[in-house]
């Protein structure tokens, strides 16, 4: 949500997801278009990124947030579900990232 010097691909991609639920929720109405935003999540993905460095990868990241620890599947999951149940929210991004935006 911040843009970063270097990535402007990856700064647009992400406008452009943000830009895209809104428009798609008005035009799809009454069908509803939401996102799940993850922040840092303990994914098996971690293996490959970091290799052997992965505990102390996610400990750095959990250092700096708000939340104090990197994501679950699980909270991602438990999002999704709380977008689902609630059939007033459509348009909407939710950040589900410890706090990460807010550093």
């Amino acid at each position: 949500m911040r843009p970063r010097p270097g990535l402007t691909w990856y700064n647009g991609s992400k406008g452009a997801v943000i830009i895209l639920t809104k428009s798609m929720a008005v035009e799809l109405a009454p069908v509803r278009v939401n996102v799940v935003s993850p922040g840092w999540i303990d994914t098996p993905i971690w293996d490959t990124i970091a290799g052997p460095a992965k505990q102390a990868r996610l400990d750095a990241m959990a250092a700096r947030l708000p939340g104090g620890r990197v994501g679950t599947p699980d909270d991602v999951a438990q999002a999704v579900l709380a977008v689902i149940s609630n059939p007033f929210i459509t348009g909407t991004v939710l950040h589900v990232d410890g706090g990460q935006r807010l550093i």
